[in-house]
């Protein structure tokens, strides 16, 4: 690891300050996990590592029925959690966050730093892509919105320009009869890497029986988290049943191209996309049930 500055402000206006040098390579820190580890085996480098957990609009949590929730970019995961709202409004994003490592790790990660580490086998990605999280973005040239979904260009690649950085990720209020929920499979404990992740979100009619809206999103299926379009979009307006999530995992396969490697073959990962399609969409259309029923 070479040696670099460190500097902890407590404004965006400062932080932005510090992200104009263009004399340094500046790198930003929300929890550490990703950058500290990347530094120590030199696959980052640095001259200032900006902390901006000392922002108050990075480090923000807040949720209204009405509103939807505001999630600052350096809230950490247990926060996410902990929340006493959140699980019944954004279970997908929930069960993301509640897997992240051990809690020693989610008291530090946050997830916009997992998006912003855009690794293709992130785990809050997919949910955040169901949930559709728009990102805040500020920059020299001002503030821009970009949809997470279109966030994510390359493995550890991003829309973010020099000078800009993620302030938060808003999510729209959680619908009536509409629920998520995430899986994803690791080869075992100690390799907490996703091997293939899907995150599935639908609504369903006031008496349960026909989507009405949907959407599922891949990790560590593709260069980057992806939205299966194609199955979401078939999914409305069918039978919410069995043979219908079976049928959307079958489509859902065909938005991977997934690779081989330490993790698992292309094939199997095909295999995983399906059963993990249909098993979230079984447990959301649940959910939402049971949201309609309260």
């Amino acid at each position: 690891m070479n040696d670099f500055a460190y500097a902890a402000p407590t404004s965006l206006a400062e932080a932005q300050a510090l992200l104009a040098d263009a004399r340094r390579r500046v790198r930003l820190l929300a929890g550490g996990t990703d950058l500290i580890v990347q530094l120590r085996e030199g696959l980052r480098e640095a001259d200032l590592v900006v902390d901006v957990k000392k922002i108050p609009e990075l480090a923000a949590l807040h949720f209204d029925p009405v509103q939807g929730l505001t999630l600052g970019a350096a809230v950490p995961c247990c926060e996410v959690y902990e929340h006493p709202d959140l699980t019944a409004a954004y279970p997908a994003l929930v069960e993301a966050a509640h897997i992240i490592g051990g809690w020693q790790i989610q008291s530090r990660a946050s997830v916009g730093g997992n998006l912003c580490n855009s690794s293709p086998a992130a785990d809050t990605i997919p949910p955040l892509i169901v949930h559709r999280a728009i990102c805040r973005i500020a920059g020299p040239q001002g503030e821009r919105r970009v949809p997470v979904s279109e966030f994510c260009t390359g493995p550890g690649k991003n829309v973010l320009a020099p000078g800009e950085l993620l302030v938060s990720l808003h999510l729209a209020p959680p619908r009536p009869h509409a629920s998520s929920a995430y899986e994803r499979f690791i080869p075992r404990n100690e390799m907490d890497i996703a091997v293939a992740g899907a995150a599935a979100w639908l609504a369903l009619d006031p008496a349960g029986g026909t989507v009405v809206d949907a959407c599922l999103a891949l990790a560590a299926v593709a260069p980057t988290p992806r939205l299966a379009e194609a199955a979401s979009q078939w999914l409305i307006g069918q039978p919410a049943s069995e043979a219908t999530w079976r049928q959307a995992g079958e489509l859902a396969r065909q938005a991977a191209s997934p690779i081989t490697d330490m993790r698992g073959t292309a094939e199997f990962r095909r295999h995983l996309v399906g059963v993990l399609v249909e098993r979230t969409l079984a447990t959301a259309a649940q959910r939402a049930r049971e949201r309609g029923a309260t």
